[in-house]
C-alpha cells in the first residue's frame, strides 16, 4: 500500500510540475535545452527510480555502520556526478522504505548495474526495488543545481 501511495504521490508530483507555468507567462521552448537534457515532445524522459529499502544485513557496530554508511554516500556522489544519479534521498520517518534513487538510465537492467556497485547493497544493508520512470527531463539539472547550493559535502 505505501509503495502505490508513492507511486501515485511521484505521479502527482510530475504533473503538479508540469502545471506551474501561468497562463498569462507561457515559458518559451527552448529546443537547444531540450536536446541536452534528453527531453521528449512533452518535456520528458525515461527514468528508472529505486525504492531503498533496508535488507537483512544490519550493522551492530555503530563504527561499522557508519563507514558503510559514508562509502555509499560516495557512491551516490560518483554516479551523481557522472550524470547516472540525478535524485537521492533518504526517508527521514526511520521506517524499512529508507529512501529513493532516480537513475537517468532507460533500463532496469542498467540501474540493476548501477545499484551493484553500492557498498551498502553488497553488504546487505539495503536491497533496492527497481521500477521504470516517467518524468520531467528537468529533473537533469537537479544535481549542477544542488551543486550551487551545498556549502558542505556529505563525504568530506
Amino acid at each position: 500500500m505505501k509503495k502505490a501511495l508513492l507511486i501515485i504521490a511521484s505521479v502527482a508530483l510530475s504533473l503538479n510540475c508540469l502545471a506551474q507555468s501561468s497562463p498569462a507567462a507561457k515559458p518559451v521552448y527552448d529546443a537547444a535545452l531540450a536536446k541536452k537534457l534528453g527531453a521528449d515532445d512533452y518535456g520528458m524522459k525515461k527514468y528508472v527510480m529505486a525504492f531503498l529499502k533496508e535488507g537483512p544485513t544490519q550493522l551492530k557496530d555503530s563504527a561499522a555502520n557508519m563507514q558503510l554508511q559514508m562509502a555509499h554516500l560516495k557512491n551516490i556522489g560518483r554516479l551523481a556526478a557522472e550524470g547516472k544519479l540525478v535524485v537521492a534521498g533518504p526517508f527521514l520517518d526511520n521506517q524499512p522504505l529508507r529512501g529513493i534513487f532516480i537513475f537517468n538510465v532507460e533500463t532496469v537492467e542498467e540501474a540493476k548495474k548501477l545499484t551493484e556497485t553500492d557498498p551498502a547493497i553488497k553488504a546487505g544493508a539495503l536491497v533496492m526495488e527497481l521500477h521504470p520512470f516517467y518524468c520531467s527531463a528537468a529533473l537533469m539539472q537537479v544535481v549542477p543545481i544542488h551543486n550551487t547550493l551545498q556549502k558542505k559535502s556529505m563525504t568530506n
